[in-house]
């Protein structure tokens, strides 16, 4: 059962070192989307990526197309090729795999300087697209309606479709290939050693900053006081930065603003880099009796059953199982019906904050070793703020583990650091296959204003 207790709070631990991929890591990276090409008889297979939506292709490039959009162009053989804007061309000899250029300036801003020797069609068919060939086309979205074609639905841009199917000849020759990366057996959902240390410092960088938020809630900060805590050193934000504080999104603004805390508000706090997101959510008071008279018994409604659940997802989640396993020990613990969850209990995260998700009503996808994920439970109950301590892990079989230590030996160490954190001082009992990707997983004050007291588990179930 949870409580609120006087808690010693978490270590900041990210390093604020990053990890480079290694060549291996790429070589593998490269070899793995091969095997998949062959596997399903794709003859050419063609990778789009913009600043949003760049995680597919950053994962051979090492980089996304920020302005612009971009193509790589995988041939069954290994060859590749950049189809680049006017923004992006001499990145092309940057990319971590080798490849040749092609500059396409229809990928560029508005009203940039546009060549006219070539169209479209002229230059993908010089990047080698080819005419007949079975082609798979990967955008960043998993459709996975039981209603609709997946396979014939593409979310590329029209423009690049169009001229695809034209080279092609056959609308039957393109399928939706984005599940060779993100999909139940897809490249990106498994992390080697490597990968798992290079996405560790966004993932520990996030809950470094959401922590240093969390201390820095008092009646009359602003938001954008707030928000100035969870954007650090220069890095790429994976996630729309929350820091809010009363009513959320008034007038449509998604952003923290000049809003000072008052006693009794709500408050939500988000960031995220690439490797993981952190969330807090919670109210600016001291104890239930400066709670909203309506909102009174918070802890127990709201706050004690989200702990509970999120403490059952710590223990239960192991190598093997089904993803609707876990959905279902989430179902029982707190139910759907009565506290209003309704996204995935838990889903999967890279460059991307949400990559794709094995974890939902009757999912028979198996948990694997290398996956990292965001314990991501968001109850939604009437008349009550938000609860929320969504943080990051990973799931590691006794291999990846022996792997990690040797690769990197001061990883484990604040790995195993942060286990018996969570496990000693907030009394919850960890599946053995689960590393804890940063310092603040499971450390939660739903009492934003009182820094000493958190949730814990009595029993240690």
């Amino acid at each position: 059962m949870a409580e609120l207790k006087r808690v010693q709070a978490p270590p900041r631990d990210c390093t604020n070192v990053p990890v480079e991929l290694t060549e291996k890591t790429i070589l593998q990276r490269k070899e793995k989307i091969l095997s998949e090409m062959k596997r399903r008889e794709i003859t050419q297979l063609i990778v789009y990526g913009d600043v949003e939506h760049g995680g597919n292709f950053e994962y051979l490039t090492g980089y996304f197309t920020r302005f612009e959009e971009g193509l790589l162009v995988i041939k069954a053989d290994g060859g590749m090729t950049l189809v680049l804007g006017n923004e992006n061309l001499n990145k092309a000899g940057k990319a971590r795999i080798e490849a040749a250029a092609v500059h396409a300036s229809i990928f560029s801003l508005p009203n940039q300087p546009d060549r006219t020797d070539r169209s479209l069609k002229e230059l993908l068919i010089e990047a080698g697209v080819e005419e007949k060939k079975k082609t798979g086309l990967a955008g960043w979205k998993l459709f996975t309606s039981k209603v609709e074609n997946r396979g014939q639905i593409f979310d590329l841009p029209s423009f690049i479709v169009d001229t695809v199917r034209e080279i092609t000849g056959s609308q039957q020759l393109l399928i939706n290939a984005t599940d060779i990366f993100i999909g139940k057996n897809g490249v990106r959902t498994v992390n080697n050693a490597n990968e798992i240390a290079h996405y560790e410092y966004g993932a520990s960088l996030a809950s470094d900053c959401v922590l240093d938020a969390m201390d820095a809630v008092e009646c009359g900060v602003t938001e954008m006081e707030l928000g100035g805590l969870l954007k650090r050193s220069g890095q790429h934000n994976s996630i729309v930065t929350i820091a809010a504080s009363g009513a959320r999104y008034v007038h449509g603004n998604m952003f923290p603003g000049r809003k000072r805390v008052q006693k009794g508000d709500p408050i939500s706090l988000t960031t995220g880099y690439r490797g993981g997101a952190s969330s807090r959510a919670g109210y600016a008071v001291m104890s239930a009796e400066e709670l909203p008279e309506n909102a009174r018994d918070y802890l127990e409604r709201i706050v004690f059953p989200y702990f509970d659940a999120y403490a059952c997802w710590l223990n239960k989640i192991q190598i093997g199982m089904t993803g609707g396993e876990l959905f279902e020990y989430i179902e029982q613990v707190l139910p759907r019906k009565q506290y209003g969850w309704s996204l995935c209990p838990g889903h999967l995260t890279a460059e991307e904050e949400w990559l794709s998700s094995p974890i939902y009503e009757g999912s028979v996808e198996r948990l694997k070793s290398g996956m990292i994920f965001q314990i991501d439970i968001i109850p939604a109950v009437k008349g009550y703020g938000g609860v929320n301590a969504e943080s990051t892990v990973a799931l590691a079989n006794e291999e990846l583990k022996r792997e990690i230590r040797l690769e990197d030996p001061k990883l484990w160490e604040r790995m195993e650091k942060r286990r018996d954190y969570i496990q000693n001082e907030l009394g919850i009992s960890l599946s053995k296959d689960l590393l804890p990707m940063c310092g603040g997983v499971a450390y939660m004050r739903p009492f934003m204003l009182d820094k000493e007291r958190a949730c814990v588990i009595t029993d240690g179930k």
